[in-house]
């Protein structure tokens, strides 16, 4: 994603239509508040206005992918930078697929299509039995494009392609989440003269929407007196940080609850195969640091950056950096074995990315340098090479992929 910040005054201006839309979703919200006191928690603000039916950033009509903000779209993703990531992408999952013995292959969020269209591709031209692609997708206006997507690109490959409501009960073969949990709500803690608030949303008297911060603590009491109750997670990792970072720093933090949910669900679905989870963070120990003392919360609009999440609602994505050791434990904790941990530069060398490059003509400018220079992206420790990790959780698979191989670093998490 492009990480150039912006202040929200100088971004572009929405149409009419947009801005109605967003509106609309600002009076929702403006009840939800009402109704829960006049103050509401940080991630059912950030649900809603990311997943409200019809209105909601991911559940409405506005388009959100492509490579710049003339397309209309907000931010790109790696498998729109290049076809390269989802044929390399291919290898790991085939090997996944051939290791565990299975045939199915399910994605969270698909986007534009394009990584499944590449992924039907690649595993069709390497030989790869497998009987149905599934895609779990809330947005209708998504649906729609990933199916003319996927027809385009994968031909009648896109026969085996059926589009799910929610995830499966049970599910034997391979699951994706390319830029999935970053877009799960999280909750808002701020650390002010060494006492932990939760923060929140409120109204204020120009009915405009803002932050509330309210005090923490662990008695219902204290909520009783305008105060929020600490969950058992919440409360450990307020407490790991006022132990590693200096409690006179004053400090914003987010906790991933629903990202290790959805991700509990995912492997305790999985009954054989892996789940592969490709997004930008950090393990516990390097993303609660005092050097991000702001927090990672980042709105995502026209392909600019900016820290208000109150700016449009509806019309521009709001993310936070993953916290990858809360997804570890999620995953090992339902049962799943952690087949590794690695940065994204590293899990696609070792699979193959650099020697897919070198099998294009280099001769031919128009087609190689564009190419080279969104592998370069990717790759490279200055765009998305390093900030973006792999982590995959498996059952009924001996050992690791070759993805994995080399460069591991489950022992960080």
């Amino acid at each position: 994603m492009n990480q150039n910040a912006h202040k929200p005054g100088s971004l572009p201006v929405p149409d009419a239509d947009a801005l109605a839309a967003s509106q609309a979703l600002v009076a929702l919200v403006r009840d939800d508040i009402a109704a829960a006191g006049g103050w509401l928690p940080f991630d059912r603000y950030m649900e809603r206005v990311l997943y409200a039916p019809r209105l909601g950033y991911y559940s409405g009509g506005a388009r959100k992918f492509g490579l710049r903000a003339q397309d209309g779209s907000d931010f790109v993703t790696a498998p729109e930078l290049s076809p390269l990531f989802a044929s390399t992408l291919a290898r790991p999952v085939a090997q996944a697929l051939a290791e565990s013995g299975t045939r199915e292959l399910i994605e969270f969020g698909a986007g534009t299509g394009k990584l499944a269209a590449g992924l039907l591709t690649a595993l069709d031209a390497l030989g790869v039995p497998f009987d149905s692609y599934a895609i779990v997708e809330l947005s209708g206006e998504l649906r729609e494009r990933q199916r003319e997507t996927i027809e385009a690109l994968a031909g009648e490959l896109a026969q085996r392609v059926r589009w799910l409501d929610a995830l499966p009960e049970r599910f034997a073969g391979v699951a994706l989440g390319n830029e999935v949990l970053d877009a799960m709500p999280v909750k808002l803690f701020v650390r002010t003269g060494g006492v932990w608030h939760e923060r929140g949303v409120a109204t204020g008297a120009d009915g405009k929407l803002g932050f509330a911060d309210r005090p923490t603590g662990r008695e219902d009491a204290n909520a009783e007196h305008g105060g929020t109750v600490l969950t058992d997670y919440d409360a450990a990792v307020l407490a790991e940080l006022d132990e590693r970072i200096d409690p006179s720093i004053d400090y914003v933090a987010e906790t991933h609850a629903a990202a290790a949910a959805f991700t509990r669900t995912v492997c305790t679905m999985l009954s054989s195969g892996a789940a592969f989870f490709i997004d930008y963070g950090f393990p516990r120990h390097e993303y609660y640091h005092p050097q991000r003392a702001q927090g990672t919360l980042m709105c995502h609009y026209r392909h600019h950056s900016h820290d208000d999440p109150f700016f449009h609602p509806g019309l521009q994505d709001i993310t936070a950096h993953v916290e990858f050791t809360a997804i570890a434990v999620a995953g090992t904790e339902a049962g799943a074995d952690l087949l590794g941990y690695t940065s994204q530069a590293r899990f696609l060398m070792n699979a193959g990315i650099t020697e897919a490059l070198a099998e294009l003509d280099a001769s031919d400018t128009s087609r190689f340098l564009p190419a080279a220079n969104a592998v370069q992206k990717l790759l490279s420790e200055a765009e998305m090479g390093e900030l973006f990790k792999v982590i995959a959780f498996s059952r009924g698979i001996e050992r690791t992929v070759d993805a994995f191989a080399r460069g591991d670093r489950s022992h960080t998490l």
